[in-house]
């Protein structure tokens, strides 16, 4: 699995829990980290969604992973 295909799949991950659950980075991890496909790769994933502003990190007696809100 390519890094781009990872991605997309962790953002429709989180697309489809959005107001159902909570996922937090650790979720994502477990849930990605089969096969050829590392948690490092998952993690670096995570990091670049978050930093092209896909996603967030939002407080709630833990950190998940969330859409950005829309302004």
């Amino acid at each position: 699995m390519s890094k781009q295909e990872l991605m997309d799949a962790i953002y429709k991950t989180i697309e489809e829990a959005e107001g159902k659950k909570k996922l937090k980075a650790g979720d994502i991890q477990k849930k990605f980290a089969v096969g050829d496909v590392t948690r490092d790769d998952v993690k670096a994933a995570i990091r670049d969604l978050v930093d092209t502003e896909k996603l967030t990190y939002a407080y709630l007696g833990g950190s998940y992973l969330v859409l950005p809100p829309k302004a």
